[in-house]
């Protein structure tokens, strides 16, 4: 059983930072950009993707990418001529290049000429857990032929890694608590399902806390924090996502 104390101190910090003022200056805002579920899916997506690193530049890169699709990622990725994927030359974010673009591209063209959601590339049936969901991803994802240097923006449980990035995504397509943050598009997989996103900055926070002891910062770590937060609310542990991140980041705890 948590302490009521810091329950209480958590859920403070929830209700703090899970408010549109939040949004401005994280990577969410990129999908709140649109209102066609599909905009939000593929905009929210490649915002994720792109979230490591500086978040005033996560946030001009994702706007980047979407000017060059003429805002429209949705309609771009499902009818985009030659000449119109030529203005994804050039593009780079760290060490996502142009190729690992049109690949992205390409998987997206292919999946919404079959499926109206992203969702059904995470969950293809009602019931499957996130760690299989994650790992299901990376293998359908990967399905098209590709160059190997590409699978690295793709993270999955089987390599041991936090997926923090997709967690993230996954959170802002599942999560629905009207806030005005989170989206709650995605009704396959419950909110009390979700695997906390975790990093350097939340893990420290979480081993400050006494909700995280495993040293390394990787997936079991992300398994033993999501369980210590579902004794907090079994229903929405990941809504500690704000305070932790915030804690970590914003205020330096």
């Amino acid at each position: 059983m948590m302490p009521v104390h810091l329950k209480q101190f958590l859920d403070s910090k929830v209700k703090e930072y899970n408010k549109p003022a939040f949004i401005e200056n994280d990577p969410v805002s990129i999908p709140h950009l649109f209102t066609k579920k599909q905009d939000i899916e593929i905009a929210g997506f490649f915002a994720a993707v792109f979230a490591w690193g500086n978040r005033t530049t996560i946030i001009r890169k994702s706007k980047e990418l979407l000017q060059r699709m003429d805002n429209s990622p949705f309609a771009f990725v499902q009818d985009h001529s030659a000449t119109e994927l030529k203005k994804l030359k050039g593009f780079k974010h760290r060490t996502f290049h142009e190729d690992d673009l049109y690949y992205f591209i390409e998987f997206l063209h292919q999946h919404f000429s079959k499926h109206d959601s992203l969702e059904f590339a995470f969950f293809p049936i009602p019931g499957l857990d996130t760690e299989h969901g994650l790992t299901h991803f990376k293998k359908y994802f990967f399905s098209l032929e590709h160059l190997k240097r590409t699978e690295k923006h793709i993270s999955s449980p089987l390599q041991r890694s936090t997926c923090k990035r997709l967690n993230m995504f996954l959170r802002w397509m599942v999560r629905n608590d009207n806030k005005g943050v989170d989206f709650g598009l995605w009704k396959n997989i419950s909110p009390s399902q979700l695997i906390c996103p975790i990093d350097v900055h939340v893990a420290r926070v979480s081993k400050k806390l006494g909700l995280l002891k495993r040293k390394q910062v990787d997936w079991p770590a992300a398994i033993e924090l999501t369980d210590a937060l579902r004794r907090l609310d079994k229903n929405d542990p990941v809504k500690y996502d704000f305070a932790l991140f915030n804690l970590g980041v914003m205020e330096k705890f």
